[in-house]
């Protein structure tokens, strides 16, 4: 971990302390596509009323939001990032032996910004899943580099290609987690998730990408209720329903209702 690092991680965890005592905070960020935007706004106002994560897991975006912020960029430093880069915005068609879209573009632009080579160089600890489709389990990556773990967390079947990693091939973590916080939830006192995939009646279901998604939000979405029973303080705007995991062009509005969600909801119960 470089000087600089090693400064603002310190100044990150002063930070912290002042809001939060001695109480270790640990955040879920849930897989949702161009939602993903929302995690930052959620970030952004968690901060700004002194609450800053010591630990972090995610999935698909969630990971690449957490992985931004781990390390060392500000929410609004890596929305810019996102925002000005076109992130979300897969727009590589390939053939579809394995998938529609091709993830390589996530993968230079996470080249690069990130910093960190591997995980033990981020300034907060991060935890990622993805799917291991060979043994059919989920596998939560916390170690070695980060990159092509990332990247095979964000490669949400049929619509991407598959990651490949050590001979085993891996898609989006959502499969088979959505909202892994079992990787954290015992490392740390107050246990936060932000979930962005709010399930609700679909209408528009006219082409096979919109029906990939809606079944993707459905499969992925099994579990959530009992999963939000074990946090602290559960973050799930309801008014990212009318926007597709694919939305693009409409990060701005994203990025809005998940601070502004957070807000008001901190402001009307703050277990800090």
């Amino acid at each position: 971990m470089g000087e600089q690092n090693k400064k603002d991680n310190t100044k990150s965890n002063q930070r912290q302390k002042k809001s939060t005592g001695n109480k270790k905070v640990g955040i879920t960020l849930s897989g949702g596509g161009v939602r993903g935007f929302a995690h930052l706004g959620v970030l952004k106002a968690l901060n700004e009323h002194g609450i800053y994560p010591d630990i972090i897991s995610g999935a698909s975006a969630g990971a690449i939001s957490g992985l931004f912020y781990a390390d060392g960029y500000t929410p609004q430093e890596s929305y810019d990032i996102f925002y000005d880069n076109s992130l979300f915005k897969f727009t590589e068609v390939s053939v579809p032996d394995k998938g529609f879209l091709s993830i390589q573009k996530v993968a230079n632009i996470l080249k690069k910004h990130i910093k960190a080579k591997t995980f033990e160089d981020l300034n907060i600890e991060l935890f990622v899943a993805a799917s291991n489709l060979n043994d059919g389990v989920v596998e939560y990556f916390s170690s070695g580099e980060i990159i092509d773990k990332v990247v095979a967390s964000a490669s949400i079947p049929i619509l991407f290609k598959p990651t490949e990693i050590n001979g085993k091939t891996y898609v989006d973590g959502g499969v088979f987690d959505n909202l892994p916080i079992e990787p954290i939830q015992d490392k740390c006192d107050i246990l936060i998730a932000s979930h962005v995939n709010p399930v609700g009646e679909e209408k528009n279901l006219n082409n096979i990408i919109k029906i990939a998604e809606r079944t993707f939000h459905l499969a992925v979405g099994s579990r959530i209720s009992e999963k939000s029973g074990k946090c602290d303080f559960f973050i799930e705007p309801e008014e990212l329903r009318k926007y597709g995991i694919l939305s693009i062009g409409k990060g701005p509005e994203i990025f809005k209702i998940g601070y502004e969600y957070t807000m008001k909801l901190l402001e009307k119960d703050n277990p800090f």
